[in-house]
């Protein structure tokens, strides 16, 4: 093999984002550059430092050559491997999913995520490559990303912003149907901007990424993906515009067969009209029919604990700074107040534009990441169907899971492979409770000892770079070899730094916190990290006061705070920690996967019952404070700080520091154990995947094949059925029903007057609410006569009072959702 065919295979191997999970190729990308790849992890970088003759040298050593054709046939194989979604639903159940997303964090080699929401969709885009999904990736490249954290001399946060360089990175200009490089234009006030369009290969998946960073555009425009999450309410707006319309004219050019668009957050919420616009185009039909029409397609993942979070825009900004809904207005033919609307909560004009208002309306179905966080978002949501009940709000929820892969440790992945078997996150994790509960007291014990020592390791090396780095003097720079010990327990906490994740909860008696960590017998160390957003001074000053108390001589050996929060860091962490903690205030932590990517390395859990730890928690598992109650914050805070010290002192310490003759703490195994079996299955991305697919995405594609068949002929007798009962709804009317009683129950009949109202039109219901935790009562009453004046009876249990019971009409139509399609209702007086 020349040197030219051996960068070209080098090439294949480094440009495809598989390295972040699948380790196979590590000790090649070793063997060309130690040094980069012990400092980067990083193989582009490698292939960007190698020089001709380390290229020709490596070319004449057959072993390498050998190893490289082996594992390029071992991705081949991967790539043509048919996954789980084609051997259980076939490759014509699902023509496509477009994966929308503000960030996507996949590995440091292509920094374009700022947190969870991030991580998430990196997860996700790895799971569809491991399970086969038909999934594509829209994002944007941004010139700077978010902000690299530097701690200085005194403790406080400085950031840094590093230039992103596409040609360092590993991708390459997406290629349009004419083989040239994609440029997609979009309209604004007096110009049309230009973006690039770029690809990222991760396994089976192309994720595409938009830039405005071109020579064409002016230098207005080409800083409109300058920065994640830029604060410019003007340059967010823009930002969303070139996510939501120019990522969906990517869809239209290069997967034009995808059929759900998913929107991991509202910032993608364009999309929805851009879908029905193009639709439009192609099908003749008006705005609010081709609306009808795509819905059906568009999915939207809410991840905001409080409603403060949407993004929100001033409507003249969107009006009249955007020449793009200037177009949009004009070829629509809908009024400026109607494209508002979509985005309030009342006809306001004063109210802003809320993307996940426009998400919400735009989608056949919206969920939250956990359990608890649907059930918030159902509350967040409620102004949008102000007269339907709470529990009605139609938020449901998919609890989010992590891609173990990237996240176990070599040593657990070598156990759970001995266990379950080099393919075990390919597939579905049914089977693998079974199969962990089987792994022994010495291999758990084996795995934890040696992560936890690995760690530890690698803390002493970035505290050390992180003290020269300050300017400390060589013995306090040396002192970090000395921090921590390889056989304490060992906590890990790290996430941002803002108040209601309340990080220093742990503070709050210092003394207590000491002699906690220092007992002679049972000594406990904590390992910290986290970012405070830039204008966040309190979250600021939390990180300087636990630098602070790092700093201190009886908390030295015992308190890291490591900066720079990233994957990287995450992944040591989290593969090393024998407890996570976590302590949000209830209910604001929407999901907080970090805890559930310690399952995989036997790690376990302590924390506030909130997020996806409020369903995932048992006594048997982990430890849990907090409880569902209502206080006041400073109350909620100090009785949560007492909560955690109390369970660490009284369970999670002895409980490791119990052994048996052996040196084992046969307590502390089984629960990890359980932990391990139990949890990491049914928290991992791959069941998370399968929600999607069986829930959503097969349903919702099958509804819009339904929709758009036949000249989309159902959408537009759905958008006739929408037109009729607003016209005629508030002539509707329900007199007082007629209640008796028999040996089946409550009896009722009551007389509706419909009008125009054609009674299949919409559905009388008898409804009542939950009582004593269970479900809320729906029954649907019969039309015993149909006419304007109809009749309608029917019976229900006597188990409760006849006065639980309301009788409301709503509207009906087939596969028509409400009241996310249509909230109109109306209840008897």
């Amino acid at each position: 093999m020349n040197s030219h065919d051996l960068s070209e295979r080098l090439g294949e191997l480094a440009l495809d984002l598989r390295w972040t999970w699948s380790h196979e190729a590590d000790a090649l990308w070793q063997q060309i550059d130690a040094e980069v790849w012990q400092r980067t992890q990083n193989p582009w970088v490698i292939l960007q430092h190698i020089s001709t003759e380390r290229l020709e040298a490596l070319a004449a050593e057959s072993s390498f050559v050998a190893e490289l054709e082996r594992l390029t046939q071992t991705r081949q194989d991967y790539l043509e491997t048919p996954g789980w979604f084609t051997a259980m639903h076939g490759v014509a159940a699902l023509g496509g999913i477009a994966y929308f997303s503000m960030e996507f964090g996949l590995g440091e080699g292509l920094p374009l995520y700022a947190g969870g929401l991030g991580i998430l969709a990196g997860d996700f885009l790895k799971t569809a490559s491991d399970l086969g999904l038909p999934v594509i990736g829209i994002g944007l490249l941004y010139q700077e990303g978010y902000f690299r954290q530097i701690i200085d001399a005194s403790g406080a946060q400085q950031e840094a912003y590093l230039f992103n360089d596409p040609g360092s990175m590993p991708i390459h200009p997406a290629k349009g149907p004419d083989g040239s490089w994609l440029q997609i234009y979009l309209d604004l006030p007096g110009r049309a901007v230009q973006l690039r369009v770029w690809q990222a290969l991760v396994g089976r998946v192309a994720l595409y990424l938009l830039d405005t960073n071109d020579p064409l555009n002016s230098p207005v425009d080409r800083g409109i993906t300058a920065k994640l999450y830029d604060a410019g309410t003007e340059i967010r707006l823009l930002q969303e515009i070139v996510l939501g319309v120019g990522g969906w004219r990517v869809v239209e050019a290069l997967s034009p067969q995808v059929e759900i668009c998913h929107m991991n957050e509202g910032h993608a919420a364009f999309a929805v009209l851009e879908r029905a616009r193009s639709h439009m185009r192609r099908s003749g039909l008006s705005f609010w029919e081709a609306l009808w029409a795509t819905r059906a397609g568009n999915l939207f993942t809410t991840h905001t604990p409080v409603a403060s979070g949407f993004d929100r825009f001033p409507p003249d900004l969107l009006i009249k700074y955007a020449r793009y809904f200037e177009s949009f207005l004009a070829e629509t033919g809908i009024e400026a107040s109607e494209l508002l609307a979509l985005g309030r909560s009342l006809p306001d004009e004063g109210e802003p534009f809320n993307m996940a208002y426009l998400a919400m309306r735009g989608s056949l179905a919206t969920f939250g990441v956990s359990r608890l966080h649907g059930a918030v978002s159902r509350k967040i949501f409620q102004p949008l169907f102000s007269r339907w009940p709470e529990i009605e709000v139609p938020v449901a929820h998919v609890t989010n899971g992590v891609h173990f892969p990237s996240w176990d440790s070599p040593g657990a992945d070598e156990l759970w492979t001995a266990a379950c078997g080099k393919e075990r996150w390919r597939g579905m994790p049914d089977a693998l409770p079974a199969l962990v509960s089987r792994l022994s007291n010495e291999q758990l014990w084996t795995m934890a000892g040696e992560d936890r020592r690995t760690l530890i390791e690698r803390v002493r090396i970035r505290l050390a770079r992180q003290l020269r780095s300050r300017g400390h003097l060589p013995e306090i720079v040396s002192g970090a070899a000395d921090v921590l010990e390889p056989s304490a327990l060992t906590l890990g906490f790290a996430r941002p730094f803002t108040g209601y994740k309340r990080p220093n909860l742990l503070l709050e008696d210092e003394a207590r916190l000491a002699r906690l960590l220092n007992d002679p017998t049972r000594p406990v160390q904590l390992v910290l990290a986290g970012k405070a957003h830039p204008a966040d001074g309190e979250g600021k000053e939390m990180i300087r006061r636990w630098i602070e108390l790092a700093q201190r001589p009886e908390f030295r050996q015992r308190v890291v705070f490591l900066e720079d929060y990233d994957i990287a860091l995450a992944q040591e962490l989290v593969q090393g920690v024998d407890v996570w903690v976590n302590t949000p205030r209830r209910p604001w932590e929407a999901c907080g996967t970090s805890g559930m990517k310690v399952l995989v390395n036997g790690g376990l859990n302590l924390s506030e019952c909130d997020g996806w730890w409020a369903e995932a928690y048992a006594p048997e598992l982990g430890w849990a404070m907090g409880d569902d109650r209502e206080y006041p914050k400073d109350e909620r805070d100090l009785r949560d700080a007492e909560a955690l010290y109390a369970i660490l002192e009284q369970q999670v310490v002895p409980e490791f520091y119990d052994r048996d003759a052996d040196g084992m703490p046969l307590q502390w195994l089984a629960r990890v154990r359980r932990s391990m079996a139990q949890l990491a299955p049914t928290y991992s991305s791959g069941r998370m995947a399968r929600d999607y697919v069986e829930q959503y995405y097969l349903a919702g594609a099958a509804e819009l094949r339904r929709r758009t068949a036949d000249a989309s002929a159902r959408a537009r007798a759905m958008r006739q059925w929408e037109v009729r009962l607003q016209r005629h709804w508030p002539l509707v009317r329900i007199a007082t029903p007629t209640i008796s009683r028999d040996a089946a129950g409550w009896l009722f009949s009551v007389t509706v007057e419909l009008g125009e109202i054609a009674p299949e039109d919409v559905a009388v219901q008898l409804y009542a609410e939950p009582c004593e935790g269970g479900p809320a009562s729906r029954v649907e009453l019969c039309c015993t006569a149909p006419n304007a004046t109809a009749l309608y009876a029917g019976s229900v249990p006597d188990d409760r009072p006849a006065r639980d019971y309301t009788v409301r009409i709503v509207p009906r139509h087939p596969g028509a959702a409400v009241p996310a399609e249509l909230s109109l209702i109306l209840w008897q007086n």
